[in-house]
């Protein structure tokens, strides 16, 4: 996964006023509408920095509620390090090239567009709350993002990127459909060594609840991570589907 580079959010206490400010900048873009453009030309884009394709491994555990989730915010409070705002902007090509073989392509925008990184994620695989997924990530200028998300064969023309590369080559893209998107906050913790990652991801049909955390052994962190919630009375399951699989599926999790 990117490093993220972003300053340390507000505490939690100033989240309500950050998140206010995010969906009035945002109020009128809708998040969910089709927007089509075929690229015929070629054009100069700055070029993102490349990484290479990394396995992605995470615990997911789904909360119930916001009640749940408030206990375990509450309860991780010391160990707060940021809030991150985040809006996640999906793409597929014209054909379902992407999608149809188990690939998501993200633009994603952090605090009021002060950063973006565009992913390519492959072959997802999760079990017993433990995601797997091949991972690509590029840091992008956020006004550039922006114009992709307005005319999404724009980012076809990204010729230096090495994502774009196997967009067009791997998957043999010809054209791009923006899907929409949804948004996220996220709250990061630095508890025993691991980083976890507390959302409240909202899509246009309704909020779910989630605790995330790279991880390079995950059964030993997970074991952790379920004896916190515990021990703090939190009812927890484990996720059986990804963020990008529920907005598609347009039904929160069971």
């Amino acid at each position: 996964m990117l490093k993220s580079s972003a300053l340390s959010g507000p505490a939690p206490s100033s989240l309500v006023g950050m998140v206010g400010k995010w969906r009035k900048t945002h109020q009128n873009k809708n998040l969910t509408r089709p927007l089509h453009f075929r690229t015929t030309s070629q054009a100069s884009f700055p070029n993102p920095k490349s990484s290479a394709t990394p396995m992605e491994v995470e615990i997911k555990l789904r909360l119930p509620d916001s009640t749940a989730h408030q206990k375990v915010s509450d309860a991780l409070s010391p160990f707060h390090v940021k809030t991150l705002a985040q809006e996640n902007i999906f793409f597929d090509g014209e054909g379902s090239e992407l999608v149809k073989n188990l690939a998501a392509l993200r633009l994603r925008f952090y605090d009021l567009d002060c950063r973006c990184v565009l992913s390519l994620k492959a072959k997802p695989v999760i079990s017993s709350g433990i995601s797997r997924v091949e991972e690509q990530e590029e840091s992008v200028d956020p006004s550039l993002g922006r114009a992709c998300v307005e005319e999404p064969g724009r980012l076809l023309l990204l010729s230096s990127s090495d994502i774009i590369r196997r967009v067009r080559g791997e998957y043999n893209v010809k054209g791009l459909v923006c899907l929409g998107g949804f948004r996220n906050v996220r709250a990061v913790y630095d508890w025993k060594g691991l980083k976890l990652e507390l959302d409240e991801t909202m899509y246009d049909f309704g909020t779910s609840y989630e605790i995330e955390c790279e991880s390079t052994e995950p059964k030993r962190d997970k074991k952790w991570i379920e004896g916190f919630l515990e021990e703090n009375g939190i009812r927890y399951s484990y996720s059986d589907v990804n963020k990008f699989a529920v907005f598609r599926s347009r039904k929160l999790p069971d």
